[in-house]
């Protein structure tokens, strides 16, 4: 090996200086290395590439006692030595110019001044040697011989290496990681092959191994400038991000101030742009917008209203009808809302959707009368967030409208007022939110500010309802009587109660309208009247006594608090009342499972303060209410080969998927519930994959869902769905359709497959609906399920 290295070593030093030649030129054109540090690298690659060449003359012209010979190896062999130390001098530069720009050190140690002195009196002692022979002489043959202190000559470069790396170590952390390795390399590798040089005559170890890291050096600083480069233009793409971050929090928070501010001219219209804003969101997003997109519809629905800003409050606050010019006054809203926004270049579609959110589907709508797909599409779909809102909102003149009956009116606007489109995504949207929460939050003051409420006479005053579920809720409150009646006169009250609006209703006809279903009474002092509940089982325990009674004002009034709990699972209530003398525990059976129960707070000559709700986040199990009542179930008839349901609200059960093959039909029979009122208590179809075949299955994606009645819903992302209604003869409307449902149906859902085309037909009391579903996402394996809204299924067949 040894032998291979010294007789190849001159090809290999006129490869190395090749390279460093290279290199050199490298240097000269690289920008991203400083100034000063590139010329400190540019005279270490070109006196590398020197030392090389004249290190190879040296053995090249070794022996050769012709005149040219004699002066060639006295010059090359100088050369060697002198610009060895050469280039640990301006390593030493080189180091000096790291520490003080990327290091940050201001002084450095005397250390490399040390070097430098040393490298200059090696300098001289090469100069000494030519005259005395100390570290090399040459025979009568012309060729190198060892002087007899040539030990010496090893000592400036090695000491002044050993003085470098002490540096490089002292001040390690202050380098990035690819310097301090190439600075590393450079040290120590020479250090070692010096060492070897001493043993190893006749291999050129040490000014290989220095031309060699000096390649390095160059390489591993370019490295590390491309780091840098690379990091600051991260940091360069971070801040930016963060400034476009900012810049949106700042214009999300002025719009959302200039909303408020335009909100609170109304005093019914509190919010009313935060929830239009997200409604339009939603439905933007089940439309298959991207982010970009629907954050556009977001902020133009924010702002839509802003041209109330040029309405005189006296008419936005009007209670009565306004006057024809007071309307026409009214109608010039979106144009100036129009001229403010325009001015905002950056962001166009802000007064698109102020201009154009009056305008109707049928093109009778304002300022421009524009019709159909005419209206941009953003202001089509804050149209229909707007008037939902309007609608699930308090007014001067009502309450919140019943869900139902936003849906019908929606349904009502298809094609006219509404973008059909946008309008049934809103209408899917309603039914997925079987809480009611897409609705204006104006929780009575008793429960979510002021937390009190007054009740003159008995019942005078019926709180909004708190909806009754599966999670655990707590109520805290104190009840005294009211000025003028004794603690014997006043008491406070539970209202248990199911309606359309969550809320009692003492009036006949508008119990009627809201289907207003009231279970019973129970008194804060124990006593309780339950007339519309199956069953009730209470339980007393007593507490050792405490006084529960304040005096307030100096007066002896009495106030009474009290900790509730209340839980619902399926047909059965648990109610618990604690006040500080007794814990009285109740178990109600409802009816059904099918109907919502409200609890709300009245009373009478009492006044209810100190009120506070909370609602645990998790559901209760099913041991949690011990049964005391046999399960009402309307699902009992006979079972064909799926087990039967009861779906008692909107999707709350369905069976399992059965995948779809040609021919396939299910059949079934159906019966609205008693609570069932409206159309669409009906049976629904599903059209789905899933990993499991289950419907919410891993990799869920629904591709229709069908009802009976005609209607469908598609996401419009997986799957592509044409459907035909036909209203036959034998139709006899849709009062006869509620009737009949109610009295139970037999129904038949037919499938016919085709590539990736599923046809699905069923005709039921003279409606035949046909709905082609061309699956857009690759599945090869469709699954259908039969789920629905109030109604149970039974006697369920595959055929």
């Amino acid at each position: 090996m040894l032998e291979t290295l010294v007789q190849y070593q001159q090809n290999l030093m006129l490869m190395l200086s090749a390279v460093c030649g290279t290199v050199a030129l490298f240097v000269v054109i690289t920008k991203t290395i400083p100034k000063k540090r590139r010329g400190r690298l540019l005279f270490l690659e070109l006196t590398a590439m020197l030392l090389l060449m004249a290190d190879r003359l040296a053995y090249f012209y070794r022996g050769n006692v012709t005149n040219v010979g004699w002066w060639m190896v006295r010059i090359s062999n100088f050369s060697v030595f002198f610009l060895s130390l050469v280039i640990l001098l301006i390593y030493n530069l080189y180091l000096r110019d790291l520490f003080t720009t990327e290091g940050g050190i201001a002084k450095l140690t005397v250390r490399l001044r040390i070097v430098e002195i040393l490298l200059i009196i090696g300098m001289l002692m090469i100069l000494l040697s030519q005259f005395y022979g100390f570290y090399y002489t040459f025979d009568a043959n012309n060729r190198y011989q060892r002087g007899p202190l040539f030990y010496l000559s090893y000592i400036v470069p090695t000491l002044s290496m050993v003085l470098q790396l002490s540096v490089i170590l002292q001040y390690y952390k202050y380098l990035s990681s690819w310097i301090r390795a190439s600075l590393l390399l450079f040290t120590v590798v020479p250090m070692v092959a010096s060492l070897l040089q001493i043993k190893l005559y006749g291999l050129s170890l040490t000014n290989m191994s220095i031309v060699g890291m000096a390649v390095f050096l160059y390489v591993l600083s370019l490295v590390d400038m491309n780091h840098q480069v690379e990091q600051a233009h991260k940091l360069k793409i971070e801040f930016l991000m963060e400034e476009q971050k900012s810049m949106r929090r700042l214009f999300e928070q002025t719009a959302t101030a200039l909303a408020s501010a335009i909100d609170a001219k109304d005093t019914y219209t509190h919010g009313h742009s935060t929830r239009v804003a997200d409604y339009s969101r939603m439905i933007a997003k089940q439309s298959g917008m991207d982010e970009k997109e629907c954050n556009e519809v977001y902020y133009a629905a924010l702002l839509h209203d802003v041209g109330k800003i040029g309405i005189p409050n006296e008419i936005i606050n009007k209670k009565g009808k306004l006057t024809p010019e007071e309307y026409a006054m009214i109608q010039k809203h979106p144009v100036i809302g129009k001229q403010i926004l325009s001015s905002i270049v950056e962001f166009p579609y802000l007064s698109i959707g102020a201009n154009s959110h009056h305008e109707r589907y049928d093109g009778k709508g304002y300022p421009d009368k524009l019709k159909g797909e005419d209206i941009p599409r953003l202001a089509r779909i804050i149209a229909v967030a707007d008037a939902y809102d309007a609608m699930t909102s308090k007014r001067s003149y009502r309450d919140p409208m019943p869900q139902q009956q936003v849906r019908e009116e929606l349904i009502r606007g298809l094609g006219e007022q509404f973008d059909p489109e946008y309008a049934k995504i809103m209408i899917h949207l309603l039914d997925m939110d079987t809480e009611y929460e897409m609705k204006e939050r104006e929780d009575v003051k008793e429960l979510a500010g002021n937390d009190e409420l007054q009740v003159e006479k008995y019942r005078s005053y019926v709180s909004e309802g708190i909806w009754i579920t599966q999670k655990l809720i707590k109520l805290h409150l104190e009840v005294s009587p009211l000025e003028g009646h004794t603690a014997e006169e006043a008491f406070g009250a539970i209202l248990l109660f199911d309606s359309l609006d969550g809320r009692a209703h003492a009036g006949e006809r508008q119990a009627a309208e809201l289907c207003y279903y009231e279970y019973g009474e129970i008194w804060l002092d124990g006593r309780a009247e339950c007339p519309g509940i199956r069953k009730m089982e209470t339980k007393v325990t007593k507490l050792e006594k405490k006084t529960n009674a304040k005096e307030r004002d100096g007066k002896n009034q009495s106030v009474k608090a009290y900790d509730i709990e209340v839980v619902k699972w399926l047909d059965h209530v648990r109610l618990i009342i604690y006040d500080g003398e007794q814990v009285t525990e109740r178990i109600l059976a409802l009816p059904d499972s099918a109907r919502y129960t409200y609890l709300g707070l009245t009373g009478q000559y009492c006044h209810i303060n100190g009120i506070s709700i909370t609602r645990s986040e998790k559901d209760i199990t099913e041991d949690a209410i011990p049964r005391i009542a046999e399960m009402v179930s309307y699902a009992n008839g006979p079972v064909g080969d799926l087990p039967n349901i009861q779906i008692d609200g909107y999707r709350t059960a369905s069976t399992k998927g059965i995948p779809i093959v040609n021919g396939m039909k299910i059949s079934f029979h159906a019966m609205s519930l008693p609570t069932a009122r409206l159309i669409w208590h009906i049976p629904f179809i599903s059209v789905f994959s899933s990993e499991d075949g289950q419907i919410d299955g891993p990799s869920f994606h629904e591709y229709a869902l069908i009802r009976i009645d005609g209607e469908y819903w598609d996401s419009g992302i997986y799957a592509s769905n044409k459907l035909t209604v036909d209203k036959k003869e034998e139709f006899a409307g849709w009062d006869d359709w509620k009737r009949r449902n109610k009295e139970g149906i037999d129904c038949v859902v037919s499938f016919h497959v085709e590539g990736d085309q599923i046809t699905v037909y069923t005709e039921n009391l003279g409606i035949s609906v046909k709905n082609v579903v061309t699956i857009l996402d690759g599945s090869t394996t469709a699954y259908a399920a039969l789920s629905g809204d109030q109604v149970a299924l039974t006697d369920i067949h595959i055929i």
